[in-house]
């Protein structure tokens, strides 16, 4: 291994493992579908792209499936080389695209997503029974592109797809931090990829109010540091969505986690006024009074005004953590729950529900709140998002409500993608009936914006998003981790060929906090550590949204590709310790990349304040390496360690489990496993 081929190992190892066999026999099928689609079968052979497409549609037709299927050839022609159409090139490359009825204005939880993909060597065809359908073929069919030695080709497949669940969404908070919009764009990109088909949009929060109201100006006039969308914004991005099959369901919380609301109006408080935005995150005790006729007044018209930028049959009303002190101490609000026999703050809070409720169905829209709106008396068209876990979801549905499960997919645990993907909003195993089991509308993933600017929001999303999206999508029996990971990295790289920046603003943070290009040694450091969890970095920083996002936790990517590299390798190995010679040389010439990168990496660690704490965790990778070339050695030869060794090493990955510099070994675990391995 030669030393450059070595410093970029750790990076690239799973990419090379996932693409190793393209070449390897003309026109051989390599599946790096995600999702993976519902049935699938190979055929012999595939279709040569020696030109760019003649496409037929000889269905159903508009502008805005005739721009999907542009984008779609335009991605083609760009990844495989071909020339566009026009200016004298003729398309010779057959595709069909046939769509059997034209989509509603506004699309609906009701949307037929399937689709029906067959290619020929004779051409490819797309028939679906609407125009999302049609795009999601699209997508497929730009995945199933590979080369084929000098030339690029389309397996002979038979695919007919149609999702597991009808909500697949992606929650991002923008109100904590405020994302720009193209930031949202490249988002909903991605989004569109990986075939989730709705955008949950968190626009309220006790840290601004991002969403323009001309009703009530001062929400953003005086609660938004002039960080909003206007409406033409959201208009826009509404629209954008739409023309990718997402729709866009806006969260504006209510009655917690209301400090931007009632700081532009202090008549909406219930006893105490902010005065100001909150800058510190958590739970705060300011809420929106229930009490007052006013109140819904106010309500009903700002949503009466979000409706015509929101064409979204859901709006999302948040309603949860709101321990509202106020209204146990307020003299006239206790009077109000006295007078209506509400005997606690749940049951005022479920006054409010219903009564926000009906400004919702007034407006011919759905209600959606998070697990705290569940309360007695709750009237069954409200969708409970649950936040709480699967047994507060299956509670819902036995009560007889519709549910969305996020409790698994919350990325701001920093979890790596093989949990999130094995997690399932309604697995086998429930004990729900078949109508209960029909209340289950899917999961959402969550991103929550404590912790997050324009610079990291694509990596905390990306690419472990794509996997929790294949759980959302395909059957329930598709579970293989490997080969999830093995398809991750291809789907990865085509996510920033969309304008996502997830793998490359890793080494643009490292070039920013070191001053330099020349950061080979310290991507390798970075390589195989990865941020701690936004809850244990508020625990140990004490952040707020002022706090600079500028350190290493910042700079690296959760569940990085040399976690489950080396603990595939690891299991291989271990299921032959004396025979497995491939791995084991693998695995020693990583370690030899590590420990070689470390001093360089440390030096700049050092000569960089933002990085300056980092420096022990540096010495300890040199620790770890250490350790791994020892065990390798004694299971190499079937050898007992020495007396002690064992305990020694078991104390060092004990010293390394602590917290230290917001960052931690991703790679961990599995030097645990090499190290128990060794007999002694």
């Amino acid at each position: 291994m030669t030393t450059l081929t070595a410093l970029r190992f750790c990076a690239t190892a799973t990419l090379a493992l996932a693409i190793s066999g393209l070449s390897a026999t003309a026109q051989q099928f390599q599946n790096h579908l995600m999702p993976q689609p519902a049935k699938i079968s190979i055929g012999s052979g595939g279709l040569a792209l020696d030109s760019t497409f003649a496409v037929e549609v000889p269905g159903v037709s508009d502008a805005r499936l005739t721009d999907a299927i542009d984008r779609a050839v335009r991605r083609i022609e760009m990844d495989t080389g071909l020339r566009h159409a026009g200016r004298g090139e003729v398309g010779k490359t057959k595709l069909v695209v046939k769509v059997d009825r034209p989509s509603a204005p506004v699309q609906s939880l009701e949307e037929d997503e399937s689709y029906a993909l067959v290619v020929t060597p004779a051409g490819a065809e797309i028939d679906a029974a609407t125009e999302v359908g049609a795009m999601h073929g699209l997508e497929t069919l730009i995945q199933l592109v590979q080369p084929n030695g000098a030339s690029y080709f389309i397996p002979a497949v038979t695919i007919n797809d149609t999702p597991r669940f009808r909500w697949r969404g992606l929650m991002v908070d923008c109100a904590r931090h405020f994302e720009p919009v193209a930031v949202i764009k490249r988002t909903i990109n991605g989004m569109a990829a990986v075939k989730l088909n709705v955008f949950h949009w968190h626009l309220t929060e006790d840290q601004g109010f991002r969403i323009q109201s001309h009703v009530y100006p001062a929400l953003t006039g005086k609660s938004s540091d002039g960080l909003f969308y206007t409406q033409q914004d959201a208009k826009e991005i509404v629209a954008y969505a739409r023309a990718r099959g997402i729709r866009v369901v806006p969260e504006f919380e209510m009655p917690g986690h209301s400090t931007a609301w009632l700081f532009a109006y202090p008549s909406l408080a219930s006893g105490s006024n902010p005065d100001g935005v909150r800058r510190e995150f958590g739970i705060s005790d300011y809420a929106i009074d229930p009490t007052r006729e006013a109140t819904y007044t106010f309500i009903d018209r700002f949503l009466t005004e979000m409706a015509t930028v929101f064409p979204d049959s859901y709006v999302h009303i948040g309603g949860d953590e709101a321990p509202a002190p106020d209204w146990k101490t307020n003299p006239r609000i206790l009077a109000f729950k006295k007078a209506h026999n509400l005997k606690d703050n749940d049951a005022l809070q479920a006054w409010f529900n219903t009564r926000i409720l009906k400004i919702v169905a007034r407006l011919h829209k759905h209600m959606m709140g998070w697990d705290e709106v569940l309360t007695p008396g709750l009237p069954k068209d409200v969708v409970v998002q649950s936040w709480r876990g699967e047994a507060s979801l299956s509670k819902g549905a036995k009560l007889g409500y519709k549910g969305v499960l996020s409790a698994p997919y919350y990325l701001d645990a920093m979890k790596p993608a093989s949990v999130h993907y094995l997690a399932d909003p309604l697995p086998s195993t429930s004990d729900l009936t078949p109508d209960q089991r029909a209340l289950i509308l899917g999961g959402e993933v969550c991103m929550w914006g404590e912790h997050i600017f324009p610079g990291t929001i694509d990596s905390r999303i990306w690419p472990r998003t794509a996997a929790i999206a294949e759980r959302f999508w395909s059957p329930e029996n598709v579970r293989d981790v490997d080969d999830m990971y093995h398809r991750l990295i291809p789907i990865s790289v085509e996510l920033e060929s969309l304008g996502l920046t997830h793998i490359q603003s890793e080494d643009a943070a490292l070039r920013e906090l070191t001053g330099t290009e020349n950061i080979d040694a310290l991507r390798t450091f970075a390589s195989v550590v990865e941020p701690v969890s936004f809850s244990e970095r508020s625990e140990t920083q004490r952040t707020s949204q002022l706090t600079a996002l500028d350190r290493l936790i910042d700079a690296v990517r959760p569940d990085p590709p040399a976690r489950h590299w080396f603990e595939a390798a690891v299991k291989r190995l271990l299921a032959d310790p004396k025979g497995d010679s491939a791995d084991r040389a693998l695995l020693a010439a990583w370690f030899t990349t590590l420990s070689d990168a470390v001093p360089a990496a440390r030096q700049q660690i050092l000569a960089s304040p933002c990085l300056a704490e980092a420096s022990t965790r540096a010495d300890q990778l040199l620790m770890l390496t250490a350790m791994g070339q020892q065990s390798l050695q004694y299971l190499a030869k079937d050898e007992k360690a020495a007396p002690g060794w064992k305990a020694k090493q078991n104390h060092a990955l004990d010293e390394i489990r602590k917290p230290s510099a917001l960052v931690r070994f991703a790679v961990l675990p599995t030097f645990s496993d090499l190290v128990q391995a060794v007999p002694e």
